[in-house]
């Protein structure tokens, strides 16, 4: 048990030990003893707030003191009318099967918003209006335009983000059980750094202080802000060269790309850091499966395989470097896929602007003139500059149209010169 997850290991077992909300929790408490006069007006609570604050947490904790039966389930694992109805409205209907009280949590309700939706919502909606248990939904945002008519059907009660002194308090408890002496600036440097974000802040205190009987502030100085953005080449050297699963995971967090380029970036550079052959087809394996599941992503529209996507791009490229070795400096390349498309989108567009000034003269489809004409002009363009200048007049070229077809900036301006 030594080498678990210390949130997981020291996950409040009861309110009392929440961290922060204690006003927003007191209301969550009076609504579920309002059940106990019959069935209430808002017989869902909706809880929203940023992510890693206690949302849930509270609503599992809140089970264990009243002893009722939690049936917790994620929203985004039931996006269509059918799935809400087979599982949410029947779980909202009956007790439990000892005949004790049952609460309802669907957490990740945002993943509700997005394209795969098929009437979620509004099934939601239908089955708060008559549960006959209380039903909790959790959101980063309770004010999605979707959400509209089913706040109106719900308690909102927002979760904030918990002052520094409570988040160092609660990191200090976890120091005193894990046998570890922490100076009072270190927990407060860790409690400030994760900008209220208590699951953070856990993780990053396993960090620093698992294994060790002290923690100082020299030990934790060298952590940076959970959301800070580096340059992509920072990024990468700490996804490549990670001595841990965890380190190089976190490093997708810092990156100032989208998870598309940054797996461009990683599969153009793993060859020439990874220069043991070995170490290369493992490496290229992991990156393959990423992009398997990367293709599963765009055919189902189900975002649940990002995480099988980041681990093999970040953690499996890291873990396959056993034996190459680092011999100088070995700069990071932009990805050759994304420089080819990029040149080859120009290409299109400037063809395309082109069959489009040949159409308004000519009578005649774009596409057409671009497959028939275009290549006569390129070779007047690059062989009779007086004809081309006449061209260039009639069919109403710019600059970049004139340097395509030349292909040459200098011949571009000796035509642009026969202009004037």
């Amino acid at each position: 048990m030594s080498h678990a997850a210390w949130a997981v290991k020291h996950k409040p077992s009861s309110l009392d030990e929440v961290v922060g909300n204690k006003e927003t929790i007191q209301k969550l408490i009076e609504w579920v003893k309002s059940w106990d006069a019959g069935l209430p007006k808002k017989r869902a609570v909706f809880l929203y707030g940023p992510t890693g604050i206690g949302k849930t947490i509270a609503v599992e904790a809140l089970a264990q003191d009243f002893k009722m039966e939690l049936v917790e389930k994620n929203a985004s694992d039931y996006r269509t009318e059918e799935a809400i109805n087979h599982f949410v409205r029947l779980a909202s209907q009956f007790s439990s099967l000892l005949g004790g009280k049952r609460i309802v949590l669907l957490d990740e309700l945002d993943g509700l918003t997005g394209t795969a939706d098929k009437g979620g919502v509004k099934a939601i909606t239908d089955v708060v209006k008559d549960a006959r248990c209380p039903i909790v939904l959790i959101a980063d945002s309770a004010y999605e335009p979707r959400f509209l008519n089913l706040r109106n059907y719900c308690l909102l009660l927002e979760f904030k983000k918990p002052a520094i002194g409570e988040v160092a308090k609660y990191l200090n408890g976890i120091c005193e059980d894990e046998g570890v002496q922490a100076d009072e600036t270190a927990l407060n440097f860790i409690a400030q750094r994760s900008e209220g974000d208590i699951r953070s802040a856990v993780n990053d205190l396993q960090a620093v202080a698992q294994g060790k009987k002290k923690l100082s502030y020299e030990d934790v100085s060298w952590l940076g802000y959970r959301d800070r953005q580096e340059s992509i080449f920072n990024v990468l050297k700490m996804i490549i060269y990670a001595k841990t699963c965890l380190s190089a995971k976190k490093a997708v967090d810092m990156a100032d790309v989208d998870i598309d380029m940054l797996f461009e970036w990683i599969y153009e550079n793993t060859p020439d850091h990874l220069n043991d052959p070995y170490d290369l087809a493992n490496g290229m394996d992991a990156l393959s499966i990423a992009d398997v599941y990367r293709a599963r992503i765009r055919a189902t529209q189900d975002w649940s395989f990002m995480r099988y996507v980041i681990d093999y791009m970040t953690a499996g490229v890291a873990m396959a470097r056993c034996k190459s070795k680092t011999s100088g400096w070995i700069p990071f390349r932009f990805p050759g896929r994304i420089q080819m498309l990029s040149r080859s989108r120009f290409e299109r567009a400037t063809q395309l602007s082109i069959g489009k000034k040949v159409k308004r003269k000519c009578h005649i489809s774009a596409r057409r003139a671009t497959r028939e004409f275009l290549p006569y002009m390129r070779i007047i363009f690059k062989n009779n500059p007086e004809m081309a200048a006449g061209l260039v007049k009639w069919f109403d070229l710019d600059i970049d149209m004139i340097t395509y077809l030349v292909g040459d900036e200098g011949k571009s301006e000796a035509i642009t010169k026969l202009l004037t």
